[in-house]
């Protein structure tokens, strides 16, 4: 290890690697080290150097950051940027029996489209795209991970393997056996993943390939021939291949297998989960779709750990301590603007009737500080939006991330930007 990071506990073990909690000794910033052990005869695993590349040029909010790669004769580290847990343990933690509130789904889900189209947008295909490759922070970020079966892509060509992507989010054209797939296999497992988090477990749950097409065909249905011999063509697979005697299944309402979800969430997820690869939403279309539309879903406040709620409710407060003195200051100004106007007249309260003054003077002032309140609340407003333009111009700040009437949280600054 690099004298330049700290390895603290191991955070979790898999075929190839292993990945350790660590800071960095000039920063103090916790990172996640990726360890991967180097065989003396086979040298570097390609599934690393494929994310080494990849990930060096997918810089996004909404990507896991790789930091820096130590390479050594023995072992070959990956320095991300720390995230607390993944999606799948994020489920199980904070949702109903795993299933999480609207709210949340709709913002890990926009987030998810986000870095997936993002990806797409730089013609690479992730090709693994389940919730325990999606990272969340304690922001209520999500971040696409493991890229070790991405791919960049150009023009579809039969050199893609069919053996991608975890079987229970794998597309029905990939079950099939086709090597030509493209971003649509990306789509199909970000709608899997929709369902999963409404509903709290897996959508299709097959145990191999003929089974897993069984469970797509028992919701979304069979279908027709024609929609498989199309299939066939596109992957250039032999029509024999694909035309098995698979059982004619009715397509199933999604109201009745996700009776939580809205009408616009079920519309959604029956265009990202189309069997027909081409008739499948992209990941920039969904981002427009009308689940969407009206407000960009920022992180919510519920996704804080205890420590960040407190901090939040201490700013909310300070905030509208500010707000009110801003007010009173307002008021106390317009007040005195009002005597000068009415001639420099001493301690005047225009709702209080003065013997010197006739009925008519009286109503001339009430107009006179009317107006002027007026003039002054609408230069507090002028400001109020100059300062709101300025805030819209960082560039870590989507003005369109929180919905209309709904106060910003302020302990997540977070960029929904796609570059």
């Amino acid at each position: 290890m690099s004298t330049n990071y700290v390895q603290m506990e191991k955070l979790g073990e898999g075929t190839y690697a292993t990945v350790y909690k660590g800071r960095a000794r000039n920063t103090n910033e916790i990172v996640a080290l990726k360890e991967i052990h180097l065989d003396a005869e086979e040298g570097t695993p390609s599934t690393a150097i494929r994310e080494i590349s990849l990930m060096k040029e997918l810089k996004h909010t909404n990507i896991v950051r790789l930091h820096d790669v130590i390479h050594t004769e023995t072992k070959l580290v990956l320095i991300f940027e720390f995230c607390e847990q993944d999606l799948k343990k994020y489920m199980d933690t904070h949702g109903d029996r795993g299933a999480l509130d609207p709210h949340t789904v709709r913002s890990f889900m926009y987030q998810l489209l986000k870095g997936t189209a993002f990806c797409h947008e730089n013609r690479v295909l992730h090709r693994d795209l389940k919730p325990q490759n999606l990272l969340i922070n304690r922001k209520g970020e999500l971040k696409l991970g493991d890229f070790g079966l991405a791919r960049a892509f150009g023009v579809p060509v039969n050199t893609f393997s069919n053996e991608v992507v975890t079987l229970w989010y794998r597309a029905p054209d990939v079950l099939l056996g086709s090597r030509t797939y493209s971003t649509s296999i990306d789509v199909w497992s970000c709608g899997c993943i929709f369902a999963e988090m409404i509903q709290g477990t897996p959508l299709f749950r097959g145990r191999d390939n003929q089974d897993q097409l069984l469970h797509i065909m028992k919701i979304i249905g069979t279908p027709d021939d024609r929609t498989l011999r199309k299939i066939a063509q596109e992957a250039n697979l032999p029509p024999d291949s694909v035309m098995k005697p698979f059982p004619k299944l009715p397509k199933v309402p999604w109201q009745n297998i996700l009776t939580k979800a809205s009408p616009q969430a079920i519309d959604l997820l029956d265009r990202l989960l189309q069997f027909d690869p081409n008739e499948r939403l992209t990941a920039a279309e969904a981002l427009t779709h009308p689940y969407f539309t009206g407000s960009v879903p920022g992180p919510s406040p519920g996704l804080a750990y205890p420590q960040q709620q407190q901090q939040q409710a201490i700013q909310r407060q300070h905030h509208q301590s500010q707000h009110q003195q801003q007010h009173q200051q307002a008021h106390a100004a317009a007040a005195a603007s009002a005597a000068n106007m009415l001639g420099g007249v001493q301690n005047f309260n225009p709702y209080v009737h003065h013997s010197s003054h006739s009925v008519d003077n009286h109503a001339i002032h009430q107009q006179a500080y009317a107006a002027q309140m007026q003039q002054q609340m609408a230069q507090i407003q002028a400001q109020q939006q100059v300062q709101q333009a300025a805030q819209y111009a960082q560039p870590n700040f989507n003005p369109g991330q929180y919905g209309q009437g709904q106060q910003q949280p302020y302990a997540y600054p977070f960029n929904h930007s796609l570059r």
